[in-house]
């Protein structure tokens, strides 16, 4: 029996790969950068399944290139890399990874918080330059977390995962959109009351036409000068532009970035150049444990819907003639 083609377009870890070769002739992309365009669209000519990155387009004409697709998995939680509508409309499932990078990704989003309040990085590099000379007062005070106002912009699984470390630092905390558990101490106030009263304000919500740009000039002006914006989301969430002004102007006191738009960002980005702007190549979900959770999970939906099974996590259930809730950490 003939095994179906899967093309895997970046190497991911062993655990979703081993899986995918006992039953598939398997093709991976081995590139240290993504393949381009016109690779990509060779590649799957012939595929049964892909497994994407979100740095791959799956647009209308993916589609048209792949006449024997089934089914496509996305290495990520989110998905806004696919045309899921035109997915649905040709009748082809599409899987995530939502769940198991849930801790991971709140603990970079942390770290970024504390890195940001308590100026690690200039530490780091005013060591390294050789301008550490002796111990002195006043030299990089940062702010306390402890005691401190955490607004989450986004409670859903890495907002409640963020809310639950805020807490164990004693932070009074707010949000908008979503809905914590019910054990968790937590505030619902409409986003400009969030922005207004935070010291810190992280976002985790995902990127839609809704909230692309829900962050920009007017929001940040609302923002205590004092306070740190953390983005673990998604790049275009955030105004890039209007970012930089705010910190280049003392609107707001510090960024800390794990997404940017565009993404990677260019060298001679503006914001590069600031002091008070922490921005770290998206490794939200960059642990050996996740990602190789996250490779397993990406092949058993790649591998149900060679089957002709449900996806375990599908994210256009109406593929299936239903509407039940896309599985993402919105």
């Amino acid at each position: 029996m003939t095994k179906p083609t899967v093309y895997v377009t970046r190497r991911i870890p062993d655990e979703g790969l081993d899986l995918l070769r006992e039953t598939c002739e398997v093709r991976v992309w081995e590139g240290s950068l993504p393949p381009a365009r016109e690779v990509l669209l060779r590649e799957v000519a012939d595929a049964a399944g892909v497994l994407t990155m979100l740095s791959d387009r799956v647009d209308a004409a993916f589609f048209d290139a792949a006449p024997t697709l089934q089914v496509v998995s996305n290495y990520a939680v989110g998905f806004d890399n696919i045309d899921v509508p035109e997915a649905t409309r040709r009748g082809i499932p599409v899987g995530n990874t939502p769940g198991v990078l849930t801790g991971t990704t709140a603990d970079l989003a942390f770290a970024l918080l504390m890195a940001a309040a308590r100026r690690i990085v200039e530490g780091a590099q005013y060591v390294q330059s050789g301008a550490w000379k002796t111990w002195g007062p006043m030299t990089l005070l940062g702010q306390d977390v402890h005691g401190a106002t955490l607004g989450i912009v986004g409670m859903g699984r890495i907002g409640q995962a963020m809310a639950r470390r805020g807490r164990g630092f004693d932070m009074r905390v707010l949000y908008s959109g979503g809905q914590p558990d019910e054990q968790m101490e937590a505030e619902q106030v409409e986003l400009d009351d969030l922005l207004r009263q935070s010291d810190f304000v992280s976002l985790h919500v995902p990127l839609t036409p809704k909230t692309r740009g829900l962050i920009g000039a007017r929001e940040l002006a609302l923002m205590k000068p004092t306070a740190i914006l953390i983005n673990t989301a998604r790049g275009p969430i955030v105004d890039s532009a209007a970012l930089h002004d705010a910190l280049a102007n003392g609107t707001i006191a510090y960024a800390a970035l794990d997404v940017t738009d565009p993404e990677p960002i260019p060298p001679d980005d503006p914001l590069l150049a600031l002091d008070n702007c922490l921005i770290i190549p998206h490794l939200g979900s960059a642990s050996h444990a996740t990602r190789g959770k996250m490779a397993r999970m990406a092949a058993e939906n790649l591998l149900a819907g060679l089957r002709g099974e449900r996806l375990p996590t599908c994210v256009n259930p109406g593929v299936y003639g239903d509407q039940a809730r896309a599985a993402c950490d919105d």
